[in-house]
């Protein structure tokens, strides 16, 4: 097989296989990009750009609407699970299957197949979404061309399950330290134990009772946990440092000022030394209102859940662009050894993403 070309006259199930089997782990995919945009330019009522290894694909018919379709090109490190493999049960078996090439060979078929949509739309193809946030190619197209990712709604064709999943929570991870001072643990009168002092902020986390607000229509979960402690010279030394790392899941309806500032409050008095932000991407609300939305659930169908983890759609919610979750794949299934798809739902995507778009 040709490990350098696409062939987009393919099934989605058969595109997603040669998805799969074209390696792009994060930090590796220009191979693919190039390939995406060779096939893209060849497409006459398209006009490409790319930034990168970021590839934008837009359709400039006059619609009345302009509907964005993303999705990341990148996967986790291959474990032992290409080249992909579709068993008599009419499963797609690979690295990437579900998170989240199913959904990038659902967005070429539509590329290919609806060459005069009722809406006109923007394809946007991007890398770097496994890593760390800085990384992350839609980010940057985000940043050095924001005109380019303009619209009225957006899809991000992230696994979801066939279903639509509305806007995403946003996530905050803080550190907080405690100070002590080294001693002999045969003389530990001598010092202060550190991670001694730790146990305040482990008893405030045990009692934490989240929060389950109404977000437009949807019921979001949040939650704060520990998600690391470090502490501990040696054996024999009671530690003089300790550092416990907290990861903050806030429904849509905080900002991330409003966020950092509960979680500052809910550690105070707790003996904090130092509190630090480690990382923070903010949440997005689900869009669903917006006509587009209410246009694309009819066309769907089924019922809307909100979207737990943090997704790309926070990046659109930036950009003023509301934004869902819809994918074929299962996130139950990302990024593990035995990550598979059903092929029938990658065909049902296309097929409900195609009548939404031509009737």
């Amino acid at each position: 097989m040709d490990h350098t070309a696409l062939d987009l006259s393919l099934d989605a199930v058969a595109l997603t296989a040669a998805l799969v089997d074209f390696r792009s782990e994060s930090g590796d995919e220009k191979a693919l990009a190039d390939a995406i945009e060779r096939e893209l330019r060849a497409l006459p009522h398209l006009t490409v750009d790319r930034h990168g290894n970021n590839v934008v694909a837009r359709t400039h018919l006059g619609r009345a609407e302009r509907v964005v379709l993303a999705g990341h090109i990148d996967t986790v490190p291959i474990a032992d699970n290409v080249p992909s493999r579709l068993d008599g049960d009419g499963v797609l078996w690979g690295c990437g299957t579900s998170d989240m090439k199913s959904g990038v060979a659902v967005q070429l078929r539509v590329a290919k197949t609806v060459t005069a949509p009722n809406r006109d739309l923007t394809f946007v193809f991007y890398d770097n979404e496994e890593v760390a946030a800085h990384l992350n190619g839609l980010g940057h197209v985000a940043e050095a061309h924001p005109d380019w990712l303009a619209g009225d709604f957006a899809i991000l064709l992230e696994p979801s399950d066939g279903e639509v999943e509305g806007g995403c929570q946003g996530t905050l991870r803080v550190i907080l330290r405690t100070e002590g001072e080294r001693a002999h643990s045969a003389r530990a009168w001598m010092g202060s134990n550190a991670v001694h002092a730790a146990a305040p902020v482990l008893a405030r986390l045990a009692a934490y009772e989240p929060r389950r607000p109404l977000v437009d229509g949807l019921e979001y979960h949040e939650g704060l946990n520990a998600v690391r402690i470090e502490g501990g010279v040696a054996n024999n030394v009671i530690p003089d440092a300790c550092a416990v790392t907290v990861n903050f899941r806030y429904a849509p309806d905080r900002t991330e000022e409003e966020a950092l500032a509960y979680v500052r409050e809910f550690f105070d008095g707790c003996g904090v030394t130092e509190f630090v932000v480690d990382d923070h991407s903010p949440a997005a609300r689900p869009g669903l209102t917006h006509p587009a939305a209410v246009a694309f659930m009819e066309a769907v169908g089924g019922a809307a859940r909100p979207k737990f983890g943090w997704t790309d759609v926070a990046r659109f919610s930036a950009l003023g662009v509301p934004a869902v979750n819809y994918g074929p794949g299962d996130p139950l299934y990302a990024h593990k050894r035995n990550e598979h798809v059903v092929a029938e739902r990658i065909t049902r995507c296309e097929e409900r993403l195609r009548a939404w778009l031509t009737s």
